[in-house]
């Protein structure tokens, strides 16, 4: 009798879990917020980047990589007047976005290469972020070792592949 009563607690248990219920009524309701409201759109250039204003194609906004010592993600303080510049751009046009890519060199594992390029994409983030950028611009991915800058095996190719790039809308 008893071996009875622990198989029907265990099939009422099972039969419980399988149960499915009903959409949710009731509850606190939702409020609907528009994004773009009091934002002034510009048009986003088109993906192939033809279309950038001037600004980001000339002058120090050209300027898209900082570049990182070995098996370092902190941004070098010869950087922060580039960071600075891009901050300003972003926080004056809030339509654009932009995404980083962090790059390594061909050394070391690939799981600790794709690791490090994230450090470095998410550190050029945090100092953009820290300089007024919206969270909601910024996309950080890692591309470790795979888009290298310089093909060579030597000190020189691997300084200009540890790196993180600023692709702006309509580059990506």
């Amino acid at each position: 009798m008893k071996n009875f009563a622990v198989v029907l607690t265990l099939l009422l248990a099972i039969a419980a879990c399988s149960t499915t219920s009903g959409p949710e009524t009731g509850g606190a309701p939702v409020e609907t917020r528009d994004p773009n409201a009091g934002v002034t759109r510009v048009d986003v250039p088109p993906p192939n980047g033809a279309n950038l204003p001037a600004i980001l194609t000339s002058g120090v906004l050209a300027q898209r990589s900082i570049y990182f010592a070995l098996d370092r993600y902190d941004v070098a303080e010869e950087y922060r007047g580039l960071l600075t510049a891009h901050a300003k751009f972003l926080v004056e046009n809030r339509q654009f976005k932009i995404l980083i890519q962090g790059n390594t060199d061909e050394r070391g594992s690939h799981e600790y290469n794709l690791s490090l390029g994230q450090k470095r994409a998410e550190a050029v983030k945090q100092t953009l972020t820290l300089l007024g950028v919206r969270d909601d611009q910024i996309e950080a991915v890692s591309l470790g070792e795979e888009k290298p800058r310089a093909e060579g095996h030597d000190e020189s190719a691997w300084a200009q592949n540890r790196r993180a790039d600023i692709l702006y809308s309509g580059e990506f």
